[in-house]
């Protein structure tokens, strides 16, 4: 039986200078498979992430590949 754990991991987003991008950023991140919720908040900067532990290094890269598709000069940080 496998038990899947869900991890809720906060992130910094440097240099996000755009809500509307920020939105799509969301948007898109909520799909990747693994991913059960994702919020992003423009005033704080914070990509807050509920995933599936076994993923999460997974999820990371298709977020930052997102976020730098996006909007180039976003980071995201630990």
């Amino acid at each position: 039986m496998y038990v899947e754990i869900v991890m809720k991991k906060s992130f910094r987003l440097e240099n996000l200078d755009c809500a509307h991008c920020a939105a799509v950023m969301e948007n898109r991140i909520r799909k990747i498979e693994g991913v059960y919720e994702a919020n992003i908040s423009f005033m704080t900067k914070r990509l807050v992430l509920d995933a599936d532990e076994d993923r999460l290094p997974e999820i990371l890269i298709a977020a930052v590949a997102i976020c730098r598709r996006i909007e180039p000069d976003c980071f995201i940080k630990e």
